[in-house]
């Protein structure tokens, strides 16, 4: 979906939508939202007034031609202002179209239920009519109707429509990879899925009202900030009307049109007009990274992160560990060793288990398994196997695990194997001994191989002064290995999954920030107490909806993205801000001297601009302020290019590209509009 988005900022439809859009917004009930242009928008109408008036007759307010404008100015100001939001909202807009043609009315095979019972007539029926607890049947070729959760069956599944990635998924009944999306499509083979949503509710719904900034609220630092500019409109404001009684008291006529110039101009219109825009081209440009997010807070929060816990599996090392050796105790037969290791990992699932029985080289049929009980691995045991019908009891599992199972049997641990286990574990792998009859036999080796580059990325969060923690059922000595070669700053070993929310609570308890990611149900605890929890969309309906971010590629490493969209997007809107106010300055130069230079000539040395006449200061100044709305819109949209270089090297790279830029292009702007109105004037 978003891959196939275009870059460009104005496209001309955009263009047009956002045009129509600005006329639309000058609606007062809307404009109140912006107190910063909202005031601009009641300076307008009062020009206009003062227009009228002059039409009338009045002589007091100068020439009608000059009034008019600067009320025409004001008016192009707003607009510009508005513009800049409805682009914007008309790009998201036009993301949520491409995902409303998946979400088109599509017929479902519902199986019926009779009383507590559900029975295998199926009946066709419009997707609209499931309810949440539905079941419904999807085979090859079929779109899936609505969300829900895999309840029985396994199919390859075609999410290009709300991922845009052409290759298919498999999902599958039971596990972390059971939630499937209403508008995706069936590939191959059957299965049954129980909706988990309501009608307009499902994650196309919600996705559709997030980018067409529906449900978008005012972040807490958007709130901050629109506080913090009425408060400085409000101080302007008191300036500009008290200044009418200095001026009578110089005998220095002030019209309205130069007290509504001055106040619009002092008062940070630029970032007033924009402060909306940035909020939305955020959440724009976390989607363009196939980033779900339920609200801009969560976008501002990842710029702010201290600590970004990391599942080491397929973050820092590529997908699966394999087996590599098998390495049997003294005096135990190698042949005996590897058939129970093979014996051990019959009934695991994972892929670590399947490499095992690759190694091994032994046809799994060859072995006698009726009536046997196979034993899955639990986070609790740390531990797998069977219980074969003739009483043998193979397992295989983490070194303490399967050690404290052969002590409190009563049997001694082979010295030499607890060696092994050290060795395998200091050179980064991960040892899993095998006993029977609780008998350690031996230990296997398994492998990992860290990611390319993940060390260059840890280095770039770090500079960025956040913390990277990695996440583990390895033992100790494997997560120490692993973390040191990757680079990470921390690690947690044989975690458990209220291991990591502990962690998480320990850290936000001092005062930090955490994100992580997630995809099971054992990870929405998590993943709700984290500050950023970013879901996989792959993962279960419990950790979406515990999450407060989707990521749609079920790429591990987008935290880290994540994390410099946020930074970009509270950077674009300090340095909008800074840049904003230290224009204010060059206005003020502009309009005062301007004002008050004849009767006042000791003002003369702040007229450094040495502008034509008061009303071609006015002039200049209020188009200036006019159209550095529309030349910043790309940048709002952009956002400011993040380079990880440390606070304090960033701000004062910042005030000086931002806050000095912000007080030198007004000068030099002003003083060319005013070069050139003097042609005309």
């Amino acid at each position: 979906m978003a891959k196939d988005q275009s870059n460009k900022l104005f496209e001309p439809a955009l263009v047009k939508e956002a045009l129509k859009q600005s006329f639309v917004k000058l609606n007062p009930r809307i404009m109140l939202r912006n107190p910063v242009m909202f005031t601009v928008e009641i300076g307008t109408a009062i020009m206009l007034a003062v227009c009228i008036w002059i039409a009338a007759g009045e002589k007091s307010q100068g020439h009608l031609g000059y009034n008019v404008a600067i009320f025409l100015i004001l008016l192009i100001t707003v607009l510009f202002a508005n513009f800049a939001e409805a682009i914007a909202e008309a790009r998201g807009k036009a993301q949520a179209n491409s995902l409303r043609k998946t979400r088109e009315e599509t017929p479902a095979k519902w199986i019926q239920a009779v009383g507590e019972m559900y029975v295998d007539e199926v009946k066709i029926v419009p997707s609209s009519q499931l309810k949440k607890g539905d079941i419904f049947l999807c085979e090859t070729g079929d779109m899936i109707p609505m969300d829900g959760e895999i309840i029985w069956g396994i199919a390859t599944i075609d999410e290009s429509a709300i991922t845009g990635e052409s290759a298919p998924v498999i999902r599958e009944s039971g596990g972390d990879k059971s939630s499937v999306t209403g508008g995706t499509k069936v590939l191959s083979d059957k299965i049954k899925v129980r909706v988990t949503t309501e009608p307009g509710e499902s994650f196309l719904d919600k996705m559709i009202a997030l980018v067409e900034g529906a449900s978008r609220q005012k972040t807490p630092n958007e709130i901050a900030l629109t506080i913090l500019l009425a408060s400085f409109t409000l101080i302007f404001l008191i300036v500009c009307v008290t200044l009418k009684p200095f001026a009578d008291y110089a005998n220095t006529p002030l019209t309205v049109a130069a007290l509504v110039s001055l106040y619009v101009c002092l008062i940070p219109t630029t970032i007033g007009g924009l402060l909306s825009a940035i909020g939305i081209a955020g959440m724009d440009r976390a989607l363009r990274a196939n980033v779900i997010t339920k609200s801009g807070k969560a976008v501002e929060t990842a710029g702010d992160l201290d600590v970004l816990l990391l599942d080491k599996t397929g973050t820092i090392t590529i997908g699966n560990r394999k087996a590599t050796n098998f390495y049997p105790a003294n005096g135990i037969d190698e042949k005996l060793f590897i058939e129970t290791s093979v014996l051990s990992s019959l009934a695991d699932e994972t892929p670590e288990g399947k490499s095992i029985v690759e190694l091994g080289k032994l046809n799994p049929s060859s072995f006698d398994t009726n009536n046997s009980t196979f034993i899955k691995f639990t986070a609790e045991t740390r531990s797998s196997g069977m219980d074969m019908a003739d009483g043998t009891k193979v397992r295989k599992g983490a070194f303490d695990s399967i050690r404290n199972m052969v002590v409190k049997a009563g049997n001694p641990f082979p010295a030499e194997t607890e060696e092994r286990v050290k060795i395998i574990a200091s050179n980064g792998g991960t040892p899993l001994v095998v006993s029977r009859n609780n008998k350690a036999l031996g230990v296997i080796e398994l492998q990992d191989i860290i990611k390319p580059g993940i060390q260059e990325r840890f280095e770039r969060l770090r500079k960025m002064g956040v913390k990277t923690v990695m996440v583990t059922g390895d033992n100790p000595l494997t997560a120490k290995f692993i973390a040191e070669k990757a680079g990470v700053d921390d690690y947690i070993a044989e975690a458990k999954p209220e291991d990591k929310m502990n962690y998480i609570k320990k850290e936000q308890q001092s005062g930090k920030l955490v994100a992580m990611m997630g995809d099971g149900t054992n990870d929405a605890p998590a993943l709700a107490q984290a500050d950023v929890g970013v879901a996989m969309n792959s993962g279960t309906a419990a950790a979406k909806e515990a999450g407060n971010m989707v990521d749609l590629d079920n790429d591990p490493t987008k935290l880290i993205e994540i994390v410099e969209i946020g930074k970009q997007l509270l950077m674009t809107r300090g340095t909008l801000t800074t840049f904003s106010i230290a224009n204010d300055v060059a206005k003020y130069f502009a309009i005062v001297p301007a004002l008050f230079i004849v009767s006042i000539p000791g003002l003369q040395s702040l007229n450094v601009m040495y502008l034509k006449s008061a009303e071609s200061a006015i002039l200049s100044a209020v188009i200036f302020n006019a159209i550095i709305i529309p030349i910043l819109i790309p940048l709002a949209l952009r956002g400011v290019a993040y380079k990880p270089i440390g606070a304090s090297a960033l701000l004062r790279r910042n005030l000086l590209i931002y806050g000095l830029g912000g007080i030198i292009a007004p000068f030099i702007g002003i003083k060319l509009i005013d070069m050139l109105l003097s042609l005309f004037m």
